[in-house]
């Protein structure tokens, strides 16, 4: 998991600096919210890319049990979380 470089140890002391402490605060806090908002587009991302994998292997008529299997849990939570059952579909 990627972390942010500066930790609170990194901080300039105070009595070099006192405008430095907070500015230090600043990039730290900014250096976070850039590794939150860079976590949340890959999630995005690759749940797009799973729900595209999912259509195309239904498509290629990959039943839901082996789709469930592949993703660790049952073909009917498969079914629920990525598509609706199909008439005929029985399993």
């Amino acid at each position: 998991m990627r972390q942010p470089s500066e930790s609170a140890t990194d901080l300039p002391d105070a009595a070099a600096s006192p405008e430095a402490v907070p500015a230090a605060r600043a990039a730290r806090h900014a250096a976070h919210l850039r590794a939150i908002a860079d976590a949340a587009g890959e999630v995005t991302s690759a749940y797009e890319r799973l729900t595209e994998t999912v259509a195309d292997a239904r498509a290629a008529g990959e039943p839901w049990s082996v789709i469930g299997a592949a993703l660790g849990t049952s073909g009917a939570d498969a079914r629920r979380r990525f598509g609706s059952a199909e008439v005929g579909d029985s399993d």
